[in-house]
Formats: structure tokens, sequence, C-alpha cells
């Protein structure tokens, strides 16, 4: 996996760095103290990894995470564990407290490898940045995907999922092998760019659902998924309804 290394602070930096350097698989492109200048290089480079630091002067680790391309994965690295839940907005992979040792630095990249394994399929540098029919996303054929629920990652199968329903900052994953929803601190957004644009579609505010869940749709744009009836809302009704038109031409 390569990686880039942005923190202010250049014993943090150089840590890191050896880090890295001693870990096998894991190969070091750049590594920064002004978050400014290294956005330009995670945007041409694409890393797989960055390890940010979040409290930095200028523009400041959760601010640089949303500009990041879709298949780099973030692992904060700070001294503030107040910032923890903040990190899962930007679907980090995992946080880093400060002073860091080497197993937890080993124990995140592995929960790296992990996800690269099972949760994204082979992306080309030509593919980098182009948006995907209904919604985008960075999910493509993946099978599965982890999410930290209770404190612990765990993969879920994206085959079981029927909806996601958001509840302020927090999504809910109901599934079809699960009695009580899967919860877990996201947002919508963050997880409409998690799950892959072909099977699942986001039809309001609050709701995003698996395609080929859906029993019906009815005349008031009603969706009838397990047993829940989730309403089609205006923002939303013009790709759902082309998603429509597409499977049963002149519906």
């Amino acid at each position: 996996m390569t990686c880039t290394i942005v923190d202010d602070e250049p014993l943090a930096v150089k840590l890191l760095e050896s880090f890295v350097a001693k870990t096998p698989d894991l190969q070091l492109l750049n590594s920064f103290t002004d978050s400014v200048e290294a956005i330009n290089a995670i945007k041409e480079q694409a890393p797989d990894l960055l390890f940010l630091d979040i409290q930095m002067p200028d523009l400041n680790g959760m601010e640089l995470a949303h500009m990041i391309p879709e298949t780099t994965r973030v692992i904060f690295t700070t001294a503030f564990k107040e910032y923890a839940f903040e990190s899962y907005e930007v679907s980090a992979l995992d946080f880093l407290l400060k002073p860091i040792r080497y197993n937890k630095f080993l124990a995140a990249v592995e929960k790296a490898r992990q996800w690269f394994t099972h949760s994204l399929p082979p992306v080309s540098k030509e593919s980098v940045g182009n948006t995907p029919p209904y919604g985008g996303g960075a999910g493509g054929g993946a099978s599965t995907i982890f999410l930290r629920i209770d404190g612990e990652f765990r993969q879920v199968s994206l085959s079981q999922v029927l909806y996601v329903s958001g509840m302020k900052d927090y999504v809910m994953f109901y599934m079809e092998d699960e009695k009580r929803p899967l919860i877990t601190h996201l947002t919508m957004k963050a997880v409409e760019e998690m799950l892959p644009p072909e099977r699942f579609m986001r039809v309001n505010r609050s709701y995003i659902v698996a395609l080929d869940k859906i029993r019906s749709v009815d005349r008031n744009d009603c969706i009838y998924i397990g047993n829940e009836v989730i309403r089609v809302t205006e923002a939303y009704r013009e790709t759902f309804l082309s998603y429509l038109n597409s499977k049963f031409p002149g519906a």
C-alpha cells in the first residue's frame, strides 16, 4: 500500500516515517508538515493511505480529509482524543492517539489491508476522480464494507443490506439477517460514497435503499422494502425514475 504522511510536527513525521520504513508492504510517497502544500500531491498521487494529523494551522486534518481522492483512506494521528467521533464522519479507518506506539500503528495498517482486500475493487489511475452513475461512490464491485459497530470494525455483506436510515450524525443499517439495525457514527453523505451506486440509491434525505431488495413501488412513489415504506422525495425522484425506466422502458 502506498501512503502519505501529513503532520505539522517534524518529530511526529519522523516517527511515522520510521514506522513505515520497517513495515512490510508499505511504500511512503511523501511527507508534509504543511497541510496546504500536501493537497496537490495527494490529489495527483492518490495514495492508498493518508496518515493525517487533525490539529494543524491554515487547513486542519478534518478539512483536508474532505478534499482527498475517493480511493484514499485516512488514518488520523492526533494528541486529542476528543476528535475521535468526528473522524468517523469522513470514513476514517482508524484513529491513533499520540504518542503513537508501533503495535498500534501495525494494528491500524492491518485494518487498512483488510479494507482494501475486502471492500474495494482494483482501481486504475485513469478511473480516479470519475463519477459513476446514480450518485457516485467508491464501492464499485465490492461485496462487503467495514463498519465500526460498538467500537469494533465489523465486515458487513452488502447483499444483506435492505436499506440505510440516517439520524443526525448516526446511520442505521437494516439487514436481512439482523433483528436490530447496525448503528454507526457516519453521515449519510459518507455512506452514499461508500456504497456501490449500481446497487444502492438515495431516495430521500434520510434513506438509501438496496435496489435489488425493493418489492414494489406504488403510484405515490412509495417504496416497499423489508417492513418499511419509504417515500421518494422530489429532490431524488428524477434519478429514481430514470433507474426504473432503465429497468422497465416505457413504464
